[in-house]
C-alpha cells in the first residue's frame, strides 16, 4: 500500500513537472502566431498612409483579428498553453487595437466617438493593469465576456474601415459594423466594470504572497 501510495505522489509530482514545461515554453505555434499579427502592424500602417488603401489595410486587420481566436484555439486544443503567450497574445491584441484605430483616426476613416470610446477603455484598463502588476498584483485570465468584446470589435473595427473606403458595397459593411460593434464596445467597459474586485483581489493576494516570500528568504 505505501509503494502505490508513493507511486502515486510520483505520479502527480511527475506531471506537475510536465505541465510546469508546458507553460514555461517559449516556442509555440499560438506564440509565433501572435508575433506574426504584431510584425504585420507596420504593413498595416504602409497601406492605410503609404497605398492610401483603406479597403486592404481593413482586410488585413480583420485578418489578423480572426488568427486571435485561431491561436487560442490551437493552444487549447494541442495543451499549447504558456505563461509567455497569456501575456503575448492581449497584448499583440491590445497593440493592434491601438494601431489600427489611431490610424483610423487620423485618417477620418470611420466614426470618431466610437473609435475613442475603444481606445479610452483599453488604454484605461491596460495603464490599469500594467500598475497593478507593477505592484505586485497577480495575474489572471481574460474573461469569456471579455473575449466576446475582442472578437465583436476585431471586426467591427476593420468594417468601418471599409466603410469608409471606395470599395462596391462599403455601406453594407458599415451598417454591420455598427450591428457588431455597439454590443461590443458595451461589453468590453461591462467587463472591465468586472474587473475592478478582481484587480483588488489578485494585488492583495499578490502583495501577501510577496511579503511571505521576501519572509522565507534566510537572513545572510
Amino acid at each position: 500500500m505505501y509503494a502505490s501510495v508513493v507511486t502515486s505522489e510520483q505520479a502527480v509530482n511527475t506531471e506537475n513537472t510536465e505541465n510546469d514545461k508546458n507553460t514555461n515554453r517559449i516556442a509555440t505555434v499560438p506564440n509565433l502566431m501572435s508575433l506574426i499579427r504584431l510584425a504585420c502592424i507596420p504593413i498595416f500602417l504602409y497601406l492605410l498612409f503609404g497605398r492610401d488603401n483603406r479597403a486592404g489595410a481593413a482586410w488585413l486587420l480583420g485578418g489578423l483579428g480572426a488568427t486571435d481566436w485561431i491561436d487560442g484555439f490551437v493552444a487549447r486544443r494541442f495543451n499549447q498553453v504558456s505563461e509567455l503567450g497569456k501575456v503575448l497574445d492581449p497584448t499583440a491584441d491590445r497593440l493592434l487595437f491601438i494601431v489600427g484605430i489611431g490610424g483610423m483616426l487620423i485618417k477620418h476613416a470611420g466614426p470618431g466617438w466610437f473609435l475613442w470610446l475603444v481606445v479610452a477603455r483599453e488604454f484605461l484598463f491596460g495603464a490599469t493593469v500594467l500598475i497593478a502588476t507593477l505592484a505586485g498584483m497577480k495575474r489572471f485570465d481574460v474573461a469569456w465576456w471579455g473575449k466576446v468584446a475582442t472578437f465583436l470589435l476585431m471586426f467591427a473595427v476593420p468594417g468601418f474601415l471599409i466603410g469608409a473606403s471606395d470599395l462596391r458595397f462599403h455601406g453594407a459593411f458599415e451598417v454591420a459594423s455598427w450591428l457588431i460593434g455597439i454590443p461590443g464596445l458595451a461589453i468590453s467597459y461591462y467587463t472591465a466594470i468586472t474587473y475592478i474586485p478582481l484587480v483588488r483581489t489578485n494585488l492583495r493576494e499578490g502583495r501577501q504572497e510577496r511579503a511571505v516570500r521576501a519572509t522565507a528568504q534566510p537572513q545572510p
